[in-house]
């Protein structure tokens, strides 16, 4: 019984390995999608509270170091301008899902990101995509002459279900980030047996978290959330977000804090603004011309409560009525609310990743097709590469946008 054979075999199916199928096999091609997994799409199905932040208004095609992290941000502009957050939206909207931007540009699908899935799934079907899963992968084999007797080169894939013969591999198998839903390090095994460079990996978009005895007099103040504007890097490569903070029992976490940890090098201090916006040396010595009240009562007025509380309680010049308190603990108590610097000693890892950094690097790839420069029919498309977005919705473009450079670039029979 003669090996069935395939025009392309994508590996992984989740965001990127769902559309490219879709659109490579809307093009006429005979497509086969693998994945390992039992359920297709998980990372979809739990994305921005179960509503899928599918992608974001704001993402500027014409400058992708602006919000996305990697070795060369400039790569993904050729596939982000030739498939746009607009592009997506005209497919939601003729899906007729309904969406609403939250804030920022991002947006989410209304009732569920099942209508985002369901899409998916049925873009695929009208391609006339197979779908094996759940069937996972032996080893793959690049050989000289395809199964149907041509001069050019194929690969083969060993699966659970047999052989299989394709003239394109695609590889969309994404990072390590969530491993409790399917995430492996296959694209990188990959990657290396057929010797691509890659970027070394860490998890990214990522709670922070400190040493447990530095720590505990912030302990307390887990649960607590509030705006702050969090920076890291020197003077020259400062990074900085104004976003929402929460504090945890062994860190930090929020959007804030996973924005900047995309940017946060081990050793390096974290800045933190606990009161953006506000005069914090006017409001105190305003506060100490016409008040009594202690120093936490009045701070309580410009930060939430609890985190007044537990400031207040660190300094025994802090710990009395503010019109007692000398200019000089008011000026030292603004100056620490306002510039917070702290070190993280680590991460809560991949567990708790909603991304991962570096992978394959981009320098092997062609930016117009995704296709591996040293290996002919091998492509790479998705988190595998070594192109990580911000928090927002960017992760998600950066999928569709890669999968359809790779699925415009594949091979007819």
């Amino acid at each position: 019984m003669p090996t069935p054979f395939f025009d392309a075999v994508i590996i992984g199916a989740g965001a990127a390995g769902l559309f490219c199928a879709a659109r490579a096999g809307q093009r006429g091609l005979k497509v086969l999608l693998i994945d390992h997994a039992d359920k297709v799409a998980e990372k979809i199905r739990i994305s921005g509270g179960g509503r899928c932040n599918f992608t974001n208004r704001e993402l500027d095609v014409r400058a992708p170091h602006r919000h996305f992290v990697g070795q060369n941000p400039q790569f993904c502009r050729s596939a982000l301008s030739r498939y746009t957050p607009q592009d997506f939206i005209a497919l939601v909207q003729r899906h007729g899902i309904a969406f609403h931007e939250k804030h920022k540009g991002q947006l989410f699908a209304d009732r569920s990101a099942e209508d985002i899935i369901a899409m998916l799934l049925a873009e695929c079907a009208d391609g006339g995509v197979q779908h094996w899963q759940p069937c996972g992968v032996k080893n793959i084999v690049f050989l000289a002459d395809s199964a149907e007797g041509e001069s050019d080169s194929c690969y083969q894939i060993n699966t659970d279900r047999g052989p299989v013969q394709a003239r394109s591999l695609v590889v969309a198998t994404g990072g390590l980030s969530i491993p409790k839903i399917g995430a492996s390090d296959f694209g990188y095994r990959l990657a290396r047996q057929f010797n691509l460079p890659l970027v070394e990996r860490r998890p990214g978009l990522v709670p922070l978290t400190f040493d447990g005895a530095d720590w505990a007099p912030y302990a307390q103040l887990a649960g607590l959330a509030l705006p702050v504007e969090i920076s890291t890097g020197s003077k020259k490569e400062r990074m900085a977000f104004l976003e929402d903070l929460l504090f945890t029992h062994r860190g930090l976490s929020g959007p804030a804090v996973l924005q900047i940890s995309s940017y946060w090098q081990a050793g390096q201090p974290l800045a933190i603004n606990l009161a953006p916006g506000l005069d914090l040396p006017a409001a105190l010595a305003q506060a100490k011309a016409r008040s009594k009240k202690l120093i936490a009562n009045e701070l309580a007025g410009l930060v939430p409560t609890r985190l007044a509380d537990a400031w207040a309680s660190t300094d025994a010049d802090w710990q009395r009525p503010i019109n007692e308190a000398s200019d000089k603990a008011l000026a030292r108590l603004a100056e620490r609310l306002a510039r917070w610097q702290l070190t993280p000693t680590g991460t809560e890892g991949y567990k708790k990743a909603e991304v991962t950094l570096g992978g394959v690097d981009t320098r092997a790839l062609s930016q117009q097709s995704m296709e591996c420069k040293s290996q002919p029919g091998l492509y790479f498309i998705g988190e595998v590469v070594d192109i990580t977005g911000w928090l927002g919705g960017y992760n998600f473009q950066w999928a569709w946008s890669s999968a359809a450079a790779c699925a415009q670039a594949l091979p007819q029979g």
